[in-house]
């Protein structure tokens, strides 16, 4: 007579499980079973992790594709194009050739503007690339004639990085009060500074209106008169807008500094700076010679928005790698922050938000 072997008893594993051999599954099933406790706590931390994550989680209604680029802008007023490309941006573009990881160089030459960009290959690190090419910026300066510009590397930003744009402008009833002038400094002085410390904006362009300038207009038959050229003109005004240290002077257990202060602050001030003197020891003052006044900067074209005439808006330039969502959340309370601390008749109209 035959007797089947008999099964051995089954595990406690088996048993949690109903049965059947233990396997993969099975083993994280029973430890699961058995270790109540420490599975619900890492349920908890994975859903806070997840959470945290989705409050994070850069969403962007424009995703940024554009490649690693670093752009060396160079301010060259007054030159016309075929001179800022010859005299700087050939400068620029030699420099920067045989940059590692160098995809192209490319220039834009304008008038009174140089742009050059340099792209590297994807996946190079953006602080790498700037590095490498503000290294490479003291040729280009040297390269540079005098008085036709530096270059400075320009933001790191992208092409896609321009989440916020508002408008500064006089509120309803108060449009004869205010000029694009006094609009422009308005945003200049006070509203820019203060959105620039929004973190992770790393600029605020700042465009239409006029900004704001001290002119002087000499009469060429005043200056024959006086025997004077117009670099006299410009020599008086540099020797006249400046501040000097004179060290100090000890009394008892105190220092008091000495310095010598002659900034021009207002129109008053440059009408009074002296140019020469005659014979007789009266002087020749700039207002003698011609007129002073506040004018624009020359500029090129001009804003506009909703067939209202001129406008002058800013727009916040984002950082490379930063979240747009928050940065424009962010913006957006800056901006109904400061808004009680303008200029009475003086409002802000946002007019494009990323978050939208």
């Amino acid at each position: 007579m035959r007797t089947e072997p008999s099964s051995p008893p089954p595990s406690e594993d088996e048993r949690l499980l109903g049965g059947g051999g233990p396997g993969v599954l099975d083993a994280v099933l029973a430890f699961s079973l058995r270790n109540k406790a420490i599975v619900l706590i890492s349920l908890v931390v994975i859903i806070f992790v997840g959470i945290r994550a989705v409050v994070r989680l850069p969403i962007d209604a424009v995703p940024d594709v554009t490649d690693v680029q670093v752009q060396v802008l160079t301010d060259t007023p007054g030159l016309p194009p075929v001179e800022v490309e010859r005299f700087v941006t050939w400068p620029v573009e030699t420099a920067m050739a045989g940059l590692p990881h160098t995809v192209e160089v490319r220039s834009l030459s304008r008038f009174g503007l140089s742009v050059v960009t340099v792209v590297f290959e994807d996946g190079t690190d953006l602080w790498w690339a700037r590095q490498v090419v503000s290294e490479r910026l003291g040729s280009a300066r040297s390269a540079i004639p005098d008085g036709y510009g530096a270059p400075e590397l320009g933001p790191p930003s992208t092409g896609l990085g321009e989440v916020f744009q508002f408008e500064v402008r006089a509120a309803e009833g108060h449009e004869a009060e205010y000029s694009p002038m006094d609009l422009r400094d308005v945003l200049e002085w006070q509203v820019a500074p203060r959105l620039r410390t929004v973190p992770g904006v790393v600029e605020i362009n700042a465009f239409g209106g006029a900004l704001r300038t001290f002119q002087v207009e000499p009469s060429p038959d005043r200056l024959a008169a006086h025997g004077l050229v117009l670099a006299d003109v410009y020599e008086a005004l540099e020797r006249n807008n400046l501040t000097a240290g004179g060290g100090y002077l000890q009394r008892g257990r105190e220092q008091v500094l000495i310095r010598g202060t002659a900034l021009l602050e207002g129109l008053d001030d440059v009408r009074q700076v002296v140019v020469s003197t005659v014979e007789s020891g009266t002087p020749i003052t700039i207002g003698a010679l011609g007129t002073v006044r506040f004018a624009p900067l020359i500029r090129q074209g001009a804003v506009t928005r909703d067939g209202r005439g001129e406008a002058v808006i800013g727009i916040a330039m984002m950082g490379f790698g930063e979240n747009a969502r928050t940065v424009s959340r962010d913006l957006a309370a800056a901006a109904e922050q400061l808004a009680p601390g303008l200029p009475e008749g003086v409002e802000l109209d946002v007019f494009y938000d990323r978050t939208d």
